[in-house]
């Protein structure tokens, strides 16, 4: 094989697969339900998500940012809530990344490659994450109906500064697929009864 060829054969492309996967949800938390562009969708994935790396057994990593004025995280943004802080490790913040020294520690720990992002506010806390992820060489993948800002705009170049920055910018759907692999998959019609049921929802950002 020529060395153009070998190059183009190892070339990163962010495919996804659970084994070397996680699952990052960042400030989903009850104070900013009425003030996020498009909450209800960005929960709504959120919990689609969760349900998938449940289904396929891949790490959750849970921040609150400042959880004494900003409450906890919202118990919708999971099938079920007692996988908060459970499941789904739960560590409480105040830097607006999520790359604090306790929960960089275990995200180490994960072994993982490849982080799917969701939650608030695109343009603070998840961009500062990602970048601190893609610093470190991760890849990062970007859930794009599961992030938001109170400002429609600020998401809008949030999403534009991430990608440019090398993450990937997805939907729920198009991972969950992927993170399958194929129809032969042992988890695929458990995933695809989560895709029908996540459907039924509004997905606020096709308006």
């Amino acid at each position: 094989m020529s060395s153009s060829l070998a190059a183009t054969a190892s070339r990163a492309v962010g495919k996804l697969s659970p084994s070397n996967t996680a699952l990052l949800v960042c400030d989903v938390q009850e104070r900013f339900r009425p003030l996020i562009h498009k909450m209800e969708t960005v929960v709504n994935t959120t919990k689609f998500m969760t349900s998938v790396a449940k289904e396929l057994q891949f790490p959750i990593v849970v921040t609150q940012q400042y959880t004494k004025v900003f409450g906890p995280t919202i118990k919708d943004a999971f099938e079920d809530s007692n996988d908060i802080g459970s499941l789904a490790p739960i560590f409480e913040k105040k830097k607006f990344s999520m790359c604090t020294e306790e929960c960089t520690q275990h995200i180490s720990s994960l072994n993982k490659t490849s982080f799917l992002l969701v939650g608030i506010e695109a343009h603070v806390c998840l961009q500062q994450t990602a970048l601190d992820l893609l610093e470190k060489g991760h890849e990062v993948h970007i859930i794009a109906d599961g992030v938001s800002s109170q400002q429609k705009y600020d998401r809008e170049i949030a999403l534009r500064r991430m990608e440019t920055s090398g993450a990937y910018i997805t939907t729920a759907q198009s991972a969950a697929f992927m993170l399958l692999g194929g129809a032969d998959h042992s988890n695929f019609k458990a995933v695809s009864k989560l895709v029908k049921d996540h459907m039924i929802n509004t997905n606020e950002f096709n308006e």
